[in-house]
């Protein structure tokens, strides 16, 4: 019996193995290609300096779907097609400007960008003295001080969260709620230091939400210099901000999720999705956020097609509208496949920017996760080390609902903020060789669930 046992152990283990060498076989076939002959460094310069920005709503956006629509059928898509949503379209309006007034006649120029979604002062501006809090529970004790001020929220990234995005989710609700919390106590305007570890003077811009309850008053991300000159001159004496915005919404208008298709050959009603977001803020190119996702889509496209794989499941390639202030594209693709009773297995994500590829966040059944580490091994030669308890980015967040796992890659994430939605998120802050080890490991991840399943 223990021989019998043996023998059976050691031809199961050698099955193991057998599998395994084969997968990364066709995992270095899918290396050689995108680092031999990859398209998405040229694809990613085509999109950040023909199209450049492309804000829900805006003429960037109308140009960026009909490129990623023509992008999808060149890499090789069986089918694709405009998936119909609409947007919310805010505008900046104008050039955003803030001025500082301190020591009696002296003048200091502030760098600062109005917050997505923010509602404009006009050109009459806001000018006010300025009060500094740096936390909401010093808001509150300071209520009775804010009233016809201009609120100055200077709460720093937290430098001790090695994940950045630890200091991202614990520092953003100033941006999302500051403004109306400071409203209801009577202030004329907010100005947020940036979301970011940043050293330089960008002021980083993303959306706010405004509490219905309260006005919606002028709101604005401050460079990180200037926060600091700001923090210390208070420090010394009063100071007064002119502010300056133009930002408002227009109606909501017609955007479109672009999406490429490679029909399954065993199971072509069985769909995994592996997406990024085609819209930008409208300061940058949005090369980081979320240029790399979307041309890493659909270079896994394009590397499938180029090396004859014919996928068991129906894989969708899909470059999602208005993830920035909206997530209408999202919503609109999960509801669509809702209503089409499709099974979706599997969601993967790019939108933590083009860096070195560390592992994926992977939200699921216990069984699955575990699944999925079996294969870390395979990826090891790319860089990859951990698949970690989470879950998948916001675009393929709701297919969860759906039952299908979802996951997220997760590059090196200590220089993502120093560009998210500023200005300085160019084509050149991208690194060829980090992008294309980004599509490697998602080509090998979404070649692995189509493979095996779950």
């Amino acid at each position: 019996m223990r021989r019998l046992f043996f023998t059976t152990s050691l031809f199961f283990i050698c099955i193991s193995l057998f599998a395994q060498n084969e997968d990364s076989l066709f995992i270095r076939r899918i290396a050689n290609e995108i680092l031999l002959n990859g398209k998405a460094y040229d694809n990613l310069r085509e999109l950040t300096r023909n199209v450049g920005a492309r804000l829900a709503g805006s003429p960037g956006m109308v140009k960026a779907e009909q490129w990623g629509l023509k992008t999808m059928k060149e890499s090789g898509a069986d089918k694709a097609w405009l998936q119909e949503c609409m947007v919310p379209h805010w505008v900046r309006g104008g050039q955003d400007k803030a001025e500082a007034k301190y020591n009696g006649s002296a003048k200091k120029a502030l760098n600062v960008a109005a917050l997505g979604n923010s509602e404009g002062s006009g050109s009459r501006g806001v000018t006010a003295d300025v009060i500094e809090v740096k936390s909401f529970d010093e808001l509150e004790a300071k209520k009775d001080q804010v009233k016809g001020k201009i609120v100055f929220y200077n709460y720093h990234f937290n430098p001790t969260f090695i994940p950045t995005f630890m200091s991202y989710g614990d520092a953003v609700r100033y941006r999302g709620a500051g403004p109306s919390r400071a409203a209801k106590y009577g202030a004329v305007a907010v100005s947020v230091r940036s979301m970011s570890h940043s050293t330089d003077n960008f002021p980083h811009t993303g959306s706010t939400n405004y509490d219905t309850a309260y006005p919606k008053i002028p709101a604005v991300a401050i460079g990180l210099q200037d926060a600091d000159w700001l923090d210390g001159q208070l420090q010394k004496s009063p100071v007064k901000v002119s502010l300056t915005t133009y930002g408002h919404f227009l109606p909501d208008t017609i955007g479109h999720n672009v999406i490429g298709e490679l029909t399954g050959s065993e199971f072509p009603n069985e769909y995994i999705t592996v997406g990024g977001h085609l819209d930008s803020w409208d300061l940058a190119e949005g090369a980081h956020d979320d240029g790399t996702g979307i041309t890493q889509t659909m270079e896994i496209l394009r590397t499938f097609k180029a090396l004859g794989y014919k996928p068991k499941h129906s894989i969708r390639f899909v470059l999602f509208m208005n993830e920035e202030n909206g997530m209408r594209g999202a919503a609109k693709y999960a509801e669509e496949a809702k209503k089409n009773n499709e099974k979706h297995i599997f969601g993967l994500e790019s939108d933590a920017g083009g860096f070195t590829p560390r592992g994926f966040s992977f939200g699921g059944k216990p069984e699955q996760l575990e699944k999925a580490r079996s294969w870390i091994p395979l990826f090891y030669p790319y860089g990859v080390y951990e698949i970690s308890r989470g879950g998948g980015g916001a675009d393929v967040g709701p297919l969860a609902r759906l039952g299908a796992a979802v996951s997220e890659l997760s590059p090196d994430s200590q220089r993502y903020f120093d560009y998210h939605h500023a200005a300085n998120d160019v084509f050149e802050n991208v690194n060829k060789r980090e992008l294309e080890l980004g599509a490697i490991n998602m080509a090998a991840f979404i070649y692995l669930v189509d493979k095996y399943g779950w």
